[in-house]
């Protein structure tokens, strides 16, 4: 099965290229590091064949073919610098590195990092080496020009009632085994905050958000201030315009990629019951707690001072310094 591209020939020159499964996870980060390293980098989205997909990152014999004949055409002009994340993007950044090219793996490979250059993972999962770079949480393009993009896309966010609250939506996982319930009574909890105070709320659901809760959005007061997005059955996708017009924010405790981006704003951040939060993800929501960058939600929700974490920007740089990029 070819894989399945999505550059051209100004951007293939380059020098750089993102490589991804399709995964939605997987897509932003590679995207976001590569291009906050240049903004021309190429994109390719792997497709791979059996049986090297499920071995992956481990070279085995005949490696050159797992992801069709496209990807084999890629590895006769290999790029200046091949940025991967996850496992499929490991064995192709390894190919690559192979045949010259400089090889960042995001996330950990669970083999020795020693096989690529650089490897960008986030400090709860502990990886250790020379050439590891450690991150608070998830790499992601939020910075001061995507907010600025995301409310000139949404005006409309702008005219809600302040103060302005957003929900940041996952749902229920093996490490925040988080109950229909307790989300039932977060969402009647923010929505009388906000009559209270005359504001606005907001909430959206995300792809691990069960129809239980997504449900639930959808039965919010029509009335109050604010918009509740569940599926593109409510329109396009607001969730950039959101981070960028909330006065505060609330997120389920359960994606590190969610509170990462909710991290990356000026907004006050409020994780919902932190406490259920077990295994590495744990560590990092109390690192941002310890850090003051987020406080678990209370009654009082209060205004703090908040310093966006944006990493994304931080590991290009370090990135340019470590391989001499002329980037």
């Amino acid at each position: 099965m070819p894989v399945m591209q999505r550059s051209s020939v100004s951007s293939t020159l380059s020098g750089l290229r993102a490589l991804h499964d399709g995964r939605a996870g997987n897509a932003r980060q590679a995207l976001a590091l590569a291009h906050a390293l240049d903004t021309r980098a190429a994109e390719t989205v792997l497709a791979p064949r059996a049986p090297w997909r499920w071995l992956a990152p481990r070279r085995l014999p005949g490696a050159g073919d797992a992801f069709g004949p496209a990807f084999r055409t890629e590895r006769a002009t290999p790029p200046l610098l091949a940025i991967g994340c996850g496992r499929q993007a490991a064995l192709a950044t390894r190919l690559l590195r192979a045949r010259g090219s400089k090889a960042v793996q995001i996330l950990d490979p669970r083999i020795d990092p020693a096989h690529w250059d650089v490897v960008v993972a986030p400090a709860h999962d502990g990886l250790q080496g020379g050439n590891v770079v450690a991150t608070l949480g998830s790499l992601h393009p939020v910075d001061d020009d995507y907010l600025l993009c995301a409310i000139a896309a949404f005006p409309a966010l702008t005219a809600l009632p302040s103060p302005h609250s957003v929900l940041l939506v996952g749902g229920p996982t093996r490490h925040a085994p988080l109950d229909d319930a307790g989300f039932e009574a977060l969402l009647q909890r923010l929505a009388a905050r906000a009559r209270e105070e005359g504001g606005s709320f907001s909430a959206i659901a995300s792809r691990r958000t069960p129809p239980a809760w997504r449900d639930a959005l959808g039965r919010i007061d029509e009335r109050l201030p604010g918009l509740r997005w569940r599926d593109t059955g409510d329109g396009a996708n607001p969730y950039a315009g959101l981070l960028a017009c909330a006065d505060r924010i609330v997120c389920t405790p359960d994606s590190v990629n969610m509170l990462s981006e909710a991290a990356a704003t000026r907004a006050p951040l409020h994780v919902w019951s932190p406490q259920c939060v077990q295994g590495r993800p744990r560590d990092f929501v109390d690192a941002l707690l310890e850090r003051g960058r987020a406080r678990a939600l209370d009654e009082a929700m209060g205004p703090f001072a908040a310093e966006p974490l944006r990493e994304t920007a931080r590991v290009a740089q370090e990135i340019r310094r470590r391989l001499a990029l002329p980037l």
